[in-house]
């Protein structure tokens, strides 16, 4: 039986930086993997949708060409090159987590973990042969899958995940995508850039329900100019498989529609890993699908901790990421403080992106703020006239009697790369006025950031 002082189990943009972290802090790691380093975001999320999604970009820009001057007598698509092209960018970066591990001198044990009582780890490896690890600390970071309704049972086929919605032979003429989250909405814009009929059935009553109301509102203008069929307030009650399409009963209030696609991709949201990983013979508290745990990531089981998308925090790669690296920083003895849920970014990579972080204007609201809210159209910004994409816009909420920055939230051409100056600023409690005091580089998409505060402040320049 091998020991070590730490044992990761998973090994997605969790449990891989959690890994390298405490390498780092002289801890001898181990990390335990079922299916292909990198976990899903970057084998089957993060890293392959972006690709997927380049790619629809870039054949968007084809069709456009003459609005740049440029003549293209001829262009077309391969769907399956652009898949192809998706699936490698994934396999190189998994090939780049296998050299971090060597790097780091972590032992990669490829197979199912189970934690076991008495700090042990079983790992059953694909052969049939189990091992033993011992750790002295045991972090669970097992991800989350698609989460499945029971009106919409996936059958890998007609009815379909996130996985597959990745790697599809062929490309489905109509689509019907079940939810508006990041992960719908990313495949919606795909596959209507690429020409299939896409529509988009949304319970809540409207798109990107946790997106400011605004938001919201200039994506749909935006998906329904292209051609995508929105549906809000509306559930799909029934799904009929049998024939050569499948067909969906939605439900709007009392009415009833049968809509038919060739595929429905489910994106209603994630599920736990934390069945069969022996939770229950350890005795590790769960509630609602979720580890709970504490402000370090400490479950009540002594030495024992859960990262991730199984915990109460928000589902996203950056967070699990900051997550595990508190937690063996915690374990070193290092003097951290809890991170701040209230100051994570939220991206959505369709086109136009959408980024944001802290409140929405309601939420400001709801909260009894008194606020200044600011706005800038890149329809006004020289970068975005220049190249060619002026949808969209940045808002800013501030607090009108401290000027504490309360929230951002952004829609247009790469503001997910924008975001950050938001996140940065509200961390180190900046105000309006050291915003507008700072220098923004001309012509840049950035300038909208500055511009929408000066707004807010009543000193906008271009606008």
């Amino acid at each position: 039986m091998k020991s070590y002082d730490i044992i990761v189990l998973g090994s997605g943009p969790g449990g891989y930086v959690t890994a390298i972290r405490a390498s780092q802090l002289g801890f001898k790691t181990a990390i335990v993997e079922k299916e292909s380093l990198g976990g899903v975001c970057l084998n089957w999320g993060c890293i392959p949708t972006k690709a997927l999604i380049k790619s629809a970009q870039v054949f968007d820009y084809l069709k456009h060409a003459k609005d740049y001057g440029l003549i293209i007598k001829d262009y077309d698509k391969d769907f399956n090159a652009v898949v192809n092209r998706s699936r490698n960018v994934a396999s190189g970066m998994s090939k780049g987590v296998s050299f971090l591990m060597k790097k780091n001198k972590i032992d990669v044990i490829e197979g199912y973990g189970k934690i076991n009582t008495g700090k042990k780890v079983s790992v059953e490896k694909k052969n049939g042969e189990t091992i033993n690890l011992q750790g002295n600390h045991i972090i669970i970071a097992t991800g989350a899958k698609s989460r499945v309704l029971p009106a919409l049972p996936q059958d890998g086929k007609k009815i379909i995940g996130y996985r597959q919605a990745m790697t599809l032979k062929t490309q489905p003429k109509k689509i019907i995508i079940v939810g508006s989250g990041a992960i719908g909405i990313e495949f919606a814009y795909f596959y209507n850039a690429m020409g299939s009929e896409v529509t988009i059935v949304e319970y809540l009553d409207r798109i990107v329900p946790v997106e400011d109301e605004e938001i919201s509102k200039a994506l749909e203008v935006n998906f329904k100019k292209n051609g995508i069929k929105i549906l809000t307030s509306s559930e799909l009650i029934k799904a009929d498989t049998k024939g050569k399409l499948v067909s969906a009963t939605i439900k709007n209030g009392k009415e009833e529609q049968v809509l038919k696609a060739d595929i429905i991709l489910s994106a209603v949201g994630i599920k736990s890993n934390i069945e069969n990983i022996g939770l229950e013979d350890v005795g590790i508290v769960t509630d609602k699908d979720k580890i709970l745990v504490d402000d370090f990531y400490q479950t009540n089981i002594p030495d024992h901790y859960a990262i991730g998308d199984i915990t109460k925090g928000q589902a996203l790669a950056h967070v699990a990421s900051a997550e595990g690296i508190l937690c063996v920083e915690k374990i070193a003895g290092q003097n951290v403080e809890p991170l701040d849920y209230g100051n994570i970014p939220g991206c959505t990579y369709s086109y136009p992106e959408i980024a944001s972080v802290g409140l929405t204007e309601a939420q400001a609201r709801d909260k009894g703020h008194e606020i200044k809210v600011g706005k800038f159209p890149f329809s006004a910004s020289g970068k975005a006239q220049a190249s060619g994409s002026t949808e969209g816009f940045v808002k800013v909420i501030f607090d009108a009697k401290y000027g504490e920055w309360l929230g951002c939230h952004m829609i247009g051409a790469g503001v997910t790369d924008m975001i950050a100056e938001a996140v940065l600023a509200r961390k180190l409690e900046t105000t309006g006025h050291e915003v507008l005091k700072t220098v923004h580089p001309h012509p840049t998409m950035s300038e909208a950031v500055m511009e929408s505060v000066a707004a807010a402040y009543g000193e906008v320049i271009h606008l």
